[in-house]
């Protein structure tokens, strides 16, 4: 069953169409993720489902109740914001158990359920430490505690990682997931970092200018976008042109560089009509064949223009006959693989399954 269900939300400011038609339903205990560059309006989406923010137009329901003039603090939801909003002169204890002062509980049940919390996010023993003193990652954690504390129904986190080192964001991913497994509450995030969406969502909408431009799991917006823009997006991907020739079962277009293919039809989820069209392929999807080295699927001739050396990956951009743009390729650096220099001839495998068909 639908948790959050919004029909037709519109949001505005003024002359300024922020929110335009919004159709979506998040389920019971999922974690879902807003998508999107900064401006595009999944802030203020979040903002609208916490009750920061009233409905221009359209109905948004929480748990089957329609939330038109219910404010937010009469809402079963909570909210991490991105600053944290600690309070320094308090211990983490007082922070995390700010949300109870009006609470019927005893003060001995307010004392261990602040104690739960604090076990539920890995900080037992924290409680008479002052706020001033913890570490970022320990910040995000009391502001989770203090917002899991209350037991929403949902809790709504506005880019909570977005401060953090890039080692203590990737930790903190993992425990968010592990965290929301644990709790079973449905958790909606904002991010624009297409990475974290992909690793801890169990679905994405992606957002651009207050308009869903696709919805779906993961994987299927990874290898299917439905246009350029989400595929342009999320992730790396290389543009190339084609034109369609008949499609059935399977799609025949001419690629430019790559030559004649045959696409499996749901590699096309926007729809495509005979003629012209822009075909995406990821770099990992590529792949150099070094010498001896032989390969079933299709090979085209290159040479290398660029070599990115990242320890584990090597990025390289492979100049190919009829392309304006050299193709962007990404190897991992197995045990005896060599790095090869810009200048080297090379041979490129390719599969038609990877091709990804988009409306130009």
């Amino acid at each position: 069953m639908s948790l959050i269900s919004l029909e037709g939300v519109h949001k505005y400011y003024g002359d300024y169409h922020a929110l335009r038609g919004i159709d979506l339903k998040i389920a019971q205990g999922e974690f879902f993720s807003l998508l999107g560059p900064s401006g595009c309006g999944k802030t203020t989406l979040l903002r609208t489902i916490a009750g920061f923010e009233d409905v221009t137009d359209g109905i948004l329901k929480i748990d089957g109740r329609d939330m038109r003039r219910v404010p937010a603090n009469h809402r079963p939801t909570n909210m991490v914001f991105q600053s944290y909003a600690i309070f320094p002169h308090l211990s983490v204890a007082e922070n995390v158990g700010f949300g109870l002062r009006r609470d019927p509980r005893s003060r001995a049940e307010k004392v261990r359920a602040v104690g739960e919390a604090l076990e539920m996010v890995g900080l037992a023993g924290y409680g008479e430490r002052r706020a001033h003193a913890l570490s970022g990652g320990q910040r995000q954690r009391v502001a989770l505690a203090r917002s899991l504390i209350l037991k929403p129904k949902v809790l709504l986190l506005d880019e909570p990682l977005s401060a953090l080192d890039k080692k203590m964001r990737e930790q903190m991913q993992v425990e968010l997931i592990k965290l929301q497994r644990e709790v079973g509450i449905t958790f909606i995030l904002v991010t624009h970092d297409q990475e974290e969406a992909l690793v801890m969502s169990d679905r994405i909408a992606v957002m651009f200018e207050g308009a869903i431009g696709q919805l779906g799991d993961p994987e299927s917006l990874y290898r299917r976008p439905n246009s350029r823009r989400v595929a342009g997006f999320i992730g790396m991907m290389n543009f190339l042109d084609g034109r369609v020739g008949s499609a059935g079962p399977t799609i025949a277009v001419d690629v430019r560089g790559l030559g004649r293919a045959e696409v499996p039809a749901e590699q096309a989820p926007g729809g495509v009509a005979e003629g012209d069209v822009t075909i995406g392929i990821r770099p990992e999807t590529l792949s150099i064949l070094f010498e001896g080295e032989q390969s079933e699927r299709r090979v085209v001739d290159g040479v290398v223009d660029e070599v990115v050396y990242y320890g584990d990956m090597t990025y390289y951009d492979v100049r190919v006959d009829g392309l304006d743009q050299p193709l962007n390729i990404s190897m991992k650096n197995l045990i005896g693989r060599p790095v090869l220099d810009v200048g080297t001839p090379t041979r490129i495998a390719w599969d038609e399954r990877s091709l990804v068909l988009l409306d130009r």
